[in-house]
């Protein structure tokens, strides 16, 4: 049998599960090539095996870099609004033979993840106004008030 194309490969997921926009995986990819320079930086010598659970934290990392506050949105153009929509696409990646897994990695792993609006919305929302001061002047000691002058009329 002979081995596919990354895009002939996409064109047939996307055939059988067109819930996603074909560019998340291409998205997928990438950020897993992300998260695997990421643990080499951090890690020498370790296994090149990528767990779901590194892999959603690269995703979140590297889409952050990407497309900072628009990541929500682009993510959401993509129909993708849960670590286990990237869990079904990851394991369509494998399904192609796009991407490799251990016996260990599972769905539900992906499902565990983070929850979308706290990573992509709230590192961007502007800091909570700081608690407000007292606006009432302050009052002058009884030895520096000033004297009542002469009454105008």
């Amino acid at each position: 049998m002979q081995k596919i194309g990354f895009a002939e490969a996409v064109d047939r997921i996307i055939a059988e599960d067109p819930r996603y926009h074909r560019d998340i995986y291409a998205f997928i990819r990438d950020a897993l090539d992300f998260t695997v320079k990421q643990q080499k930086k951090s890690r020498e010598g370790l296994s090149r095996h990528v767990t779901p659970g590194q892999l959603l934290d690269g995703i979140r990392l590297f889409a952050l870099k990407e497309f900072g506050p628009m990541v929500f949105t682009v993510f959401d153009y993509w129909n993708v609004h849960s670590c286990e929509d990237l869990g079904y696409i990851v394991f369509n990646m494998i399904r192609k033979e796009i991407l490799g897994k251990n016996d260990s990695d599972t769905l539900d792993q992906f499902r565990n993840g983070y929850d979308f609006h706290e990573a992509f919305v709230v590192p961007f929302l502007p800091a909570p106004p700081a608690a407000p001061r007292d606006t009432k002047p302050a009052s002058l000691p009884a030895e520096t008030a000033i004297p009542p002058g002469p009454s105008p009329c």
